[in-house]
């Protein structure tokens, strides 16, 4: 039971490692270039571009956020050595600020060399749902470069609804743990029956845990509120680092307050013009390249379960999609002390999972060598809860839930019924034979959402903005490549700076060409060229 997640992993630790604190999925997409079904072109770009702008902010702050931009901070120690933390307040409603408020949890690891500070330095990983300020203690605060982290300070703040900021919480463990082994490939009505329930039982937790704040999760809010802390943190101009989904963010950041940004990293980016199917159409397809990628490593190497050397990724994807075929009747054990078995669900999320960092592919080809040859889902399962950020005593962060009140509130949904769903499978197993039909179900999440959507598709031009470097990676599965692309050229100042490579996202994933690039951004204020590639 995957749902719209896009989010940024690190390559620190062992595989295992990599997977589990940072996995978010956000199932909006867009097709690689090398994509089996790659839908950009000229009549896709004519089409991106009908959409309207996003509208800057005005460049005074209203008198009634006063308060809240004049805030202080009261720093703290975190727990974390070196880590400091703090509680921010924000308006609930910025239409009505003076109706109550929403408290957002604040990190910061200091500058280094403080004398040669030059600000800080903001940090989102993505999700939506992925907590910003644990990146920062597991990551972004000791694996950025050191000169980064010399110059800024690193900084962090979950997103209204996220982690530690009043999450939202819609089910507890054990129904979580239902609600993941969902069958999401239904066969007839009265299965489709049972995955519109599950649906509306997720909706329905979310509304009684948070009847107020759901309504008030957006992206839009969530950039007013970085702005406030901007100002609260006296930076002039806001200097961020955003991957994934955080990309958007980001972007929508630079498209309310143009004058207020300065150096902008968006890696793994978003296209926020493109409609909900469209964009879960389009991720689609970026899994697909990402799994023919895998495939083609994977049937070179004697451990490959998907066949070997002379099996083609065609060939390997229908190997992979009969044994989740066969899951779907016959669950395998998967040495679960609660009694969970590895079912078609489980285990499509696990092989989703690793799709995510190709230095994932050999636990990826060890997990299902063990489930296809030996019939032990122990391996595959444990990929599977990493996804969903659940812990080995069943319990499971917000991620999920935050997950669905951001998306389901930022645009309308993609399908709004399982007749809609049947009549775009054609189009979503065509853009992938391995993903497409659980990925078409579960594009279906939003359709029973207890709040309207408040956001809809645009371009965002950030007219007037420095230059602003976009980040896309040739074959990332969740962010596809096209998507920076589109983004880039919407932006006014966009520079376009390209990954040739696998995995989801670009910035300390092994390159130093990216690295670099982003390194003298970040420091100096220098901008590559618009096109400048990597490998």
């Amino acid at each position: 039971m995957h749902t719209r997640r896009t989010l940024r992993r690190t390559r620190t630790g062992t595989a295992a490692t990599r997977l589990a604190p940072l996995l978010a999925a956000l199932l909006v997409t867009a097709c690689s270039a090398q994509g089996p079904s790659s839908t950009a072109g000229p009549a896709a770009e004519e089409k991106r571009t009908a959409v309207p702008a996003l509208v800057a902010l005005p460049r005074s702050t209203p008198s009634a956020l006063a308060p809240y931009y004049g805030q202080k901070l009261e720093w703290r120690d975190c727990g974390v050595p070196g880590f400091q933390c703090a509680t921010m307040k924000a308006p609930l409603d910025y239409a009505k600020p003076s109706e109550g408020d929403v408290r957002l949890a604040v990190a910061r690891k200091k500058a280094t060399d403080p004398g040669r500070r030059l600000g800080s330095l903001l940090v989102n990983p993505g999700g939506p749902g992925g907590s910003a300020v644990g990146y920062l203690q597991q990551y972004a605060g000791i694996g950025y470069p050191a000169e980064v982290r010399a110059r800024y300070d690193i900084v962090a703040v979950d997103p209204r609804g996220v982690a530690r900021s009043e999450p939202v919480e819609c089910l507890d463990g054990p129904k979580m743990d239902a609600y993941t082994q969902t069958d999401v490939t239904p066969d007839d009505g009265r299965e489709a029956d049972v995955l519109v329930d599950a649906y509306k039982r997720f909706a329905d937790g979310c509304r009684a845990d948070a009847p107020k704040l759901l309504r008030h999760v957006s992206t839009v809010e969530a950039a007013r509120d970085m702005d406030i802390l901007r100002a609260v943190l006296g930076d002039p101009k806001l200097t961020y680092v955003g991957a994934s989904y955080g990309t958007f963010l980001g972007a929508t950041y630079a498209g309310l307050f143009p004058d207020r940004t300065g150096r902008l990293v968006l890696d793994g980016a978003m296209d926020p013009s493109l409609p909900a199917r469209r964009l879960n159409l389009e991720q689609t397809a970026g899994f697909e390249t990402a799994f023919r990628s895998f495939a083609e490593d994977c049937v070179r190497r004697a451990d490959c379960p998907l066949g070997g050397r002379g099996t083609t990724p065609a060939r390997a994807g229908q190997t992979l999609k009969a044994f989740f075929d066969r899951l779907d009747t016959r669950p395998i054990p998967a040495g679960d002390t609660a009694g969970r078995k590895l079912t078609e669900s489980l285990a499509t999320t696990g092989v989703i999972t690793a799709m995510y960092d190709e230095g994932a592919w050999q636990q990826l080809r060890e997990a299902l060598g063990s489930a296809m040859r030996r019939n032990d889902g122990a391996a595959l399962l444990a990929l599977s809860d990493s996804y969903y950020e659940r812990d080995p005593s069943g319990g499971y962060s917000n991620l999920m839930s935050a997950n669905a009140a951001v998306n389901c509130l930022d645009l309308p949904a993609a399908f709004a019924s399982p007749r809609e769903v049947r009549e775009g499978l054609p189009a979503f197993e065509k853009a992938s034979p391995v993903f497409g039909e659980s990925l078409a179900w579960a594009s279906l999440n939003c359709a029973y959402w207890p709040v309207k959507p408040t956001g809809e598709p645009h371009r965002i031009k950030a007219q007037g903005a420095p230059p602003i470097l976009v980040v896309g990676t040739t074959r990332d599965p969740a962010t596809p490549y096209p998507w920076a692309r589109s983004l880039a050229g919407q932006l006014s100042s966009g520079r376009l700076l390209t990954y040739d490579g696998d995995g989801h996202t670009a910035y300390g994933r092994g390159s130093s060409c990216v690295d670099s690039t982003i390194n003298a951004y970040l420091l100096r204020g220098t901008a590559p060229a618009d096109g400048k590639r990597c490998s």
